[in-house]
């Protein structure tokens, strides 16, 4: 199975180095150079570029990708990234990291797979305030 990263900061790293851990040829996109040197001892594809270049997208391979993980830091890209390869490259699993909740909810409901860092920080956050056993403040115990 062959997976494209594109964005390879600490999360896109991480996610290319699980999925070459489990035998998937994994290729990384990323404008910095210097960020294959978050994947250590990498033995997978490197393109330098940015991820909305077509050109940089052929170079990965995402034509014969089955799957594409896109966490670059910016949603608007992100989005697009997403959905070019979706729709122009036929990719049947595209996974986008998406900041802002209402837009992550927005291009789910059309079909995009996301992941919302944002939703899941505030919901985890409040689940663990609530199984505390402190009582709020003011309140009679």
């Amino acid at each position: 199975m062959k997976a494209v990263v594109i964005g390879c900061g600490r999360v896109g790293a991480s996610v290319a180095k699980q999925l070459a851990g489990d035998g998937w040829n994994v290729t990384c996109v990323d404008d910095d150079e210097l960020a294959l040197t978050r994947l250590g001892d990498w033995r997978g594809g490197f393109v330098v570029g940015h991820g909305m270049d077509l050109d940089v997208l052929d170079r990965a391979g995402v034509a014969k990708a089955d799957a594409a993980v896109v966490s670059t830091d910016g949603d608007n890209s992100n989005i697009v990234i997403g959905q070019m390869l979706q729709l122009r490259y036929g990719i049947g699993c595209v996974v986008v990291r998406i900041f802002d909740p209402r837009r992550a909810d927005f291009y789910a409901e059309r079909g995009l797979r996301t992941v919302c860092p944002t939703k899941t920080s505030i919901a985890t956050l409040a689940d663990i305030v609530r199984a505390c056993d402190a009582a709020p403040v003011g309140s009679a115990s």
